[in-house]
């Protein structure tokens, strides 16, 4: 008898503790509380199964990347358009569940008046199908999910002051046009122009309004895309690393003067580049 109970007081010893003192999944959020077109970042700890998560927010799905054993991250993004509220999270690994949710905060985004030759407010039929063909191969190549390129936290492209910021409403010619999808830098024609993390070259085009553009893919559904440039130093299909010189400051495409666009796609979603900049990776 005093044998079995030995025996049994083994296995509670060595074979028990890994499942009653496991520690328990721990999901976390950063930040909490976003703006329209913001990112966030999904932190996972302590899982124990071997599937790589999965996140799913308002119809969109996020993957992960593993770092360290039963830790995982992920970039996500809210549209611009989405209304203020609390948003569930879901979390999908092989057979686990788990949920968590994110607050949408209301903004007001301002509004700003431009004055541009008629041409570049009221394209004609043939820059009109342009400017359609040119929509559908950026929404292509930038919708494509791929291995994670980048490495650490993301960086502005250029160091100087912002003209325009993300979500502005323009008005151009006294009538509205459009809401502003990324930030305007304001440069001095030909200053270089860095990569903001490591990727993969997949667009260098001269687009109808964003003149000499790049679109970089970092993988995880993320591109950083460079407009009006006055010069493109790289090729489609270049790999390129964080920092490096991608161009020029320019006026190319629909453009008062010299200046940069930078954007950011996040899974199809404009994101604010500001967000996604200020996440520590």
């Amino acid at each position: 008898m005093k044998r079995k109970y030995l025996f049994l007081s083994i296995i509670f010893l060595f074979v028990l503790p890994g499942y009653v003192f496991a520690k328990p999944v721990k999901i976390q959020i950063v930040p909490r509380k976003i703006f329209p077109g913001d990112a966030f970042l999904i932190k996972i700890k302590n899982l124990r199964n071997k599937n790589t998560p999965v996140a799913l927010i308002n119809k969109k799905e996020f993957a992960f990347v593993e770092f360290g054993k039963g830790c995982y991250i992920a970039i996500g993004a809210i549209d611009i358009n989405a209304r203020p509220g609390k948003y569930k999270i879901k979390i999908k690994s092989g057979n686990s569940n788990f949920k968590s949710n994110l607050l949408v905060k209301r903004k007001i985004f301002p509004s700003v008046s431009l004055n541009l030759p008629d041409e570049k407010v009221f394209p004609s039929d043939d820059d009109l199908k342009r400017i359609q063909d040119e929509n559908i191969k950026m929404n292509e190549v930038s919708g494509l999910i791929t291995e994670k390129k980048w490495e650490g936290n993301f960086i502005f492209p250029l160091e100087n002051e912002i003209s325009t910021l993300f979500g502005v409403k323009r008005i151009m010619n006294e009538q509205w046009t459009s809401i502003h999808k990324g930030l305007d830098f304001k440069g001095k024609e030909g200053e270089e122009v860095k990569a903001s993390n490591n990727g993969k070259v997949v667009l260098t085009e001269e687009l109808f309004y964003g003149g000499n553009t790049i679109v970089i893919d970092h993988g995880l559904g993320i591109y950083s895309i460079y407009m009006h440039l006055s010069r493109i130093k790289v090729k489609s299909g270049d790999e390129i690393k964080k920092g490096e010189i991608i161009g020029n400051v320019g006026s190319t495409g629909r453009a008062t003067g010299p200046h940069l666009h930078f954007g950011i796609k996040l899974n199809g979603i404009n994101v604010n580049p500001d967000s996604l900049i200020k996440l520590n990776i």
